[in-house]
């Protein structure tokens, strides 16, 4: 039996935003990995530093668990991993120093280590997985149980999917994009999670307490933006029963007001969604949930199937209000999608927010444009905005990636600065986020206020675009990058055909 300390490196009080909106989530894939380790027959304990103060709060962590082995396995359900967060990477770095400092070997484990393994082995890593992972990690584990003084090199040797260091370069058999390891799929281990904590900090900021979970693992589309280092395009999805089953788990162990279902795609399958909901009611099971989907996918059968599950929130990765750029992102969807998806959920009760990516490859003054009338006609409940980021692995970063010169990553998620020549500078597409988030208020605020003060609102705010559409070309980049050239009708229309099979 080894002692092991699995952790991971998303602080929350290193991303202001995200500290600001005071949302926490334990890091769901951490404690899957916490459970298969303990299942292994392990000693295993949990450096959660979510809500921990800072980086320096793990030395104190380390000396409690005294661990052979730490394990730094990221949470890939958390959005924010999928970005090469810097502050994140420099407590990691931090982190992996404090543990072999202590004597403890050290593998670590996400998106950011899978594109860029050299950083973290330079930080004194013995082995990085690429990818997921599982199936490493089960094997390193395995000898070091089995020889606890192994040298570091026969410790690795002949495991495909690990990066190490060798005489001083990095040494890495990659073995693709694997689908997700079964291995997973069993009850994280929730007790290693100081529950109370996250209750105090949603109650304070915001009256409720809400907890996570995932029914499924990856996404079988191809927006060519959207990296994927971990799953590919492989897409896993569990037993609507054993979903529901973990559900009312959660519900009957620690009383959540609410549950986000961090799927990057919820349900996918009309039926399977049906019987989730079943098996919830016959067990006293619905807790109010929110989750990700796409607007192709809600047709009005299944619309009715999460309400009657209990969804009370979707998300939308509406993108933009242009079809031309939902072309060039390859994302198989309709502007008109968006509006009815939108329409169909709200007349089942679920609040709809969008997901808005400004600044794609080619996109001009009237995408954008498009955009703000997507978001008045469709009148989502909320939005939430960024601009694109180019991610390694992708199409997107091919493109772009000679242009990406010293800042080639967010040092936290309010960063939104261009990597990349697009058609404007960093301060225009934070003008345009601004002036978004603004007609969303509006547009809520108008059944609540007087006529009168809403037509002065929104004339002040049509005053702003139109300062800012009058002052655009003093933001303009001369040599933006252009829109590369448009996806076959045929890859749209196979995505389009995927997500309308699954929903009849």
């Amino acid at each position: 039996m080894l002692k092991i300390q699995v952790g991971h490196s998303y602080f929350l009080s290193y991303d202001p935003k995200q500290w600001e909106r005071g949302k926490p989530y334990p890091p769901l894939a951490t404690i899957q990995i916490a459970a298969l380790l303990r299942q292994m027959g392990h000693e295993v304990a949990l450096f959660d530093a979510m809500l921990a103060d800072g980086v320096e709060d793990y030395q104190a962590s380390l000396q409690a668990a005294r661990p052979d082995v730490v394990v730094i396995y990221e949470d890939n359900f958390n959005y924010l991993t999928k970005m090469c967060l810097g502050r994140m990477r420099e407590a990691a770095c931090q982190m992996i120093a404090e543990a072999r400092a202590g004597g403890a070997r050290v593998i670590v484990a996400g998106s950011d280590a899978s594109d860029h393994p050299d950083a973290f082995l330079a930080a004194g890593a013995d082995a990085v997985l690429i990818g997921e992972g599982i199936a490493a990690l089960v094997a390193l584990i395995g000898r070091l149980e089995r020889d606890s003084n192994i040298d570091a090199q026969d410790w690795v040797s002949g495991i495909a999917g690990v990066a190490t260091t060798m005489n001083g370069q990095t040494q890495l058999t990659r073995v693709g994009v694997m689908p997700p390891d079964p291995r997973t799929m069993g009850r994280p281990a929730w007790d290693l999670v100081d529950i109370e904590r996250y209750r105090t900090m949603w109650h304070e900021r915001h009256g409720y307490f809400s907890l996570n979970m995932a029914a499924s693992r990856g996404c079988p589309f191809r927006c060519n933006w959207c990296a994927k280092p971990i799953w590919g395009n492989h897409y896993n999805q569990r037993s609507a029963e054993d979903v529901a089953a973990e559900m009312t788990y959660l519900k009957q162990m620690f009383k959540p007001d609410h549950i986000w279902l961090a799927d990057d795609i919820f349900g996918f399958h009309v039926d399977w969604v049906t019987e989730f909901g079943a098996h919830l009611r016959a067990a006293d099971g619905p807790i109010p949930f929110t989750i990700q989907t796409r607007a192709d996918l809600i047709s009005e059968r299944m619309a009715t199937a999460l309400e009657h599950a209990g969804c009370a929130e979707a998300w939308l990765g509406a993108e933009s209000g242009s079809q031309r750029v939902l072309d060039a992102m390859n994302k198989g969807t309709k502007v008109a999608d968006l509006i009815a998806a939108r329409a169909r959920l709200g007349e089942h009760g679920i609040r709809v927010g969008f997901f808005i990516q400004l600044g794609y490859l080619g996109e001009q003054l009237a995408d954008l444009l498009a955009t703000r009338e997507l978001i008045a006609q469709a009148v989502p409940d909320d939005i939430g905005v960024s601009v694109s980021y180019p991610l390694p692995g992708t199409k997107f970063y091919e493109q772009v990636k000679t242009q990406l010169g010293a800042k080639t990553h967010w040092q936290d998620s309010g960063d939104l600065a261009m990597m990349f020549r697009g058609a404007y500078d960093s301060d225009f597409y934070r003008h345009v986020r601004d002036l978004l988030h603004e007609q969303v208020t509006l547009q809520q605020s108008k059944a609540a206020e007087s006529s009168a003060h809403h037509s002065e609102v929104a004339a002040a705010l049509d005053a702003r675009w139109d300062a800012l559409i009058a002052n655009e070309h003093a933001h303009r980049n001369e040599d933006a990058t252009t829109l590369p050239p448009a996806t076959t009708p045929a890859n749209v229309a196979t995505a389009r055909h995927v997500a309308t099979a699954q929903n009849r």
